[in-house]
């Protein structure tokens, strides 16, 4: 059933739906007064959680396809890769623009004097080549060199984790969740791993 659901027409346009479903959220309660008491702040943090969200979920497509057989799962990877950026990009934008309205002295000294903005504006900037050479046409073009540039999302990963941990003044529990979810999606990768979750997908299918 699963596997019909992940091959029919409804499955990508499903998951483009439901990756814009926290920015329509963000944007009614924008409109209606439903933003928390610091509206700005709210906005930055709703836009940086789902951008990691989506960022981790982006990573866990290969160990999932691994461990579940589903191929097609790989469909919309590239897609929840462009959502991740848009909502990182949307979250830097609201503290350059909204938070500081382009106060470049001060943003500036932000990014050199706070090491969480610091690694966090490393992320986003990490992440712009990612999203540039996303398209069909650029990943023919780079060849080889191009599986090499997205590596680079591991790193963004662990930037993003810190960005959030080192953010947080009192409770840790979320940020370290985080980091635990990436953790085990870092070591799913190890090549030993990687075997390891396809003989327990072919030794579940056989039995």
């Amino acid at each position: 059933m699963i596997d019909r659901f992940l091959n029919s027409r409804w499955f990508k346009p499903l998951v483009f739906v439901l990756a814009l479903l926290p920015f329509a959220g963000i944007v009614i309660d924008a409109l209606t007064g439903g933003l928390a008491a610091e509206p700005i702040k709210d906005i930055t943090h709703r836009t940086g959680d789902w951008g990691l969200r989506l960022l981790l979920l982006t990573l866990a497509i290969t160990p999932l396809r691994r461990l579940t057989g589903w191929g097609k799962l790989l469909r919309v990877r590239r897609m929840l890769g462009l959502y991740t950026f848009f909502y990182i990009g949307l979250h830097f934008t609201t503290w350059l623009v909204l938070d500081h309205l382009f106060a470049w002295d001060e943003i500036v000294k932000d990014i050199v004097k706070r090491p969480y903005i610091t690694v966090g504006f490393t992320g986003f900037l990490l992440l712009i080549p990612l999203a540039v050479t996303s398209t069909d046409a650029m990943i023919r073009r780079l060849g080889g060199r191009w599986r090499q540039l997205h590596r680079a999302v591991y790193a963004i990963a662990v930037l993003g984790v810190l960005h959030f941990l080192w953010s947080v003044k009192a409770d840790w529990r979320e940020p370290l969740l985080y980091g635990a979810v990436l953790a085990v999606l870092l070591v799913a990768r190890l090549p030993v791993v990687a075997t390891r979750l396809d003989g327990l997908r072919k030794h579940i299918r056989a039995n």
